[in-house]
């Protein structure tokens, strides 16, 4: 079995993107089991209230949105698998955003700027092909 083997078969970058979102959605759940140093970075407005329980939520509510959206990447044709996926780009945005806005307890870094982007990023990139992957 080559590695090309394990890209999504099909037309277009969404589905090979969004496997890699789920890559890093994989290593992001792992680092927040061994370690709360990245977590504290992303919370950086409430660095005391980041400890190893918190983490760890975060880290299995990141897992599992890796494996939907894993899922999806090779599975991208059907339509509740789409808009599951979907959804878990609306709900980390709006995550993010309230961290930010409403509970403060982060500020603009890299830490929260890379949620927010690959989120935004995909949430639109999938919004805006909807009907091309799904056939409508």
């Amino acid at each position: 079995m080559s590695l090309s083997s394990l890209i999504p078969p099909g037309p277009g970058l969404l589905p090979k993107w969004i496997l890699f979102v789920s890559s890093l959605a994989i290593f992001n759940s792992a680092q927040n089991y061994l370690t709360t140093t990245l977590t504290a970075r992303v919370y950086n407005n409430a660095v005391k209230q980041v400890n190893p329980l918190q983490a760890r939520t975060f880290g299995i509510w990141t897992f599992t949105s890796a494996i939907v959206r894993f899922y999806a990447a090779y599975n991208i044709h059907d339509k509740a698998v789409y808009d599951i996926t979907l959804w878990t780009y609306i709900i980390v945005l709006f995550h993010f955003v309230s961290e930010l806005f409403v509970y403060r307890t982060a500020k603009l870094s890299a830490g929260v700027l890379s949620p927010l982007i690959v989120g935004g990023l995909s949430l639109v990139w999938m919004v805006s092909q909807r009907d091309y992957y799904l056939g409508l």
